[in-house]
């Protein structure tokens, strides 16, 4: 005979975690209030967590690697996603897992890994969600390297973004100068090598990598790409005018679309050399101007995710494949 629910929660044994808490993600005036729902529902969970705020001085990576040292295996987010990709950062190729609360303003993450952004439900999860082993792409520009979970972009979306990024946090003073950078963009003549045999000469004005389905502000992509396949999704917007790029943005507002002038690659590696060189940007982050070496490493992170999610439905890859071209 099966125990009754109540008491199945009340002799649930006592779970240690690290909470890792960004104050000004999101709404900042609303981080009081979520700290007080979040322990709550971690009490409720029998969850015993160890929390840390973060402040601008902090060193986000040192507090999830004291964690790490202090033997605590699962390591907690509340906070958007740059947040995230720091913690993250600490524990790939660990045995420790991270689980997400997501607390910020796009929330990309959450939304590729099917967690809810309801505090209580996304707590819930770290008792009763799924471990999952999760790709990680990683992207080198000279002597600088990181780590990405979502998207690597090199070209006029690195130029674009961190101006877009700030118009949606809400400096709509920008938005002139995100006019002017587009309109003033010149396309690269790039030379790609996929998987170190495979090599594409093409004129364009950006090339996006993905890891993960939904990327900016929930675009997705392709329901194609998956982070759990193995591969890097590796998409060259070919010979498109300015024209057709604005058009296509528009379309794909209303969901993903395909277009033969959009060559689409699943890779483990991809190297890329533009003429002129092309600004590089990873999750967000820039990183300069130059030669770009793109790679992935397979289930490298453990995540609690929800038991549905994007792309759950992509089988995943042998390493042995060539590189594949999927459309274009």
């Amino acid at each position: 005979m099966q125990a009754p629910e109540f008491f199945t929660k009340a002799v649930r044994r006592p779970l240690k975690a690290k909470l890792i808490f960004n104050p000004s993600s999101g709404r900042a005036g609303e981080s009081p209030q979520q700290l007080v729902d979040i322990l709550s529902a971690m009490q409720a969970q029998n969850i015993l967590a160890e929390v840390s705020m973060v402040h601008p001085d902090c060193q986000i990576e040192t507090l999830a690697q004291g964690a790490l040292k202090a033997g605590i295996k699962l390591v907690v987010v509340a906070g958007g996603d740059g947040t995230i990709d720091s913690v993250a950062g600490a524990l790939i190729g660990t045995e420790a897992t991270l689980g997400i609360i997501p607390t910020g303003t796009r929330n990309n993450l959450a939304l590729n890994l099917g967690i809810p952004n309801k505090i209580a439900e996304a707590v819930a999860l770290l008792r009763n969600g799924h471990r999952r082993k999760v790709d990680v792409g990683m992207i080198q520009r000279g002597h600088t390297w990181r780590w990405f979970l979502e998207a690597a972009t090199v070209g006029l979306l690195s130029d674009i973004y961190p101006v877009a990024d700030n118009i949606q946090h809400g400096d709509l003073s920008q938005i002139g100068e995100l006019v002017s950078t587009f309109f003033s963009a010149n396309p690269s003549k790039l030379k790609l090598t996929l998987d170190g045999r495979k090599h594409i000469n093409s004129t364009s004005h950006m090339v996006l990598v993905a890891n993960m389905a939904f990327i900016g502000p929930h675009f997705r992509i392709s329901p194609k790409v998956s982070f759990k396949d193995r591969r890097l999704d590796v998409f060259v917007f070919s010979e498109m005018s300015k024209l057709n790029l604005v058009s296509y943005v528009m379309q794909a507002l209303s969901g993903p679309v395909e277009r033969e002038d959009i060559r689409h690659y699943r890779v483990r590696q991809l190297k890329i050399h533009g003429t002129p060189m092309m600004p590089v940007l990873a999750d967000g982050v820039p990183m300069g101007q130059g030669d770009t070496t793109v790679a992935i490493r397979p289930h490298a992170l453990n995540i609690m995710a929800g038991t549905t999610y994007v792309g759950s439905s992509i089988e995943e890859q042998p390493l042995s494949v060539e590189p594949e071209l999927v459309r274009g």
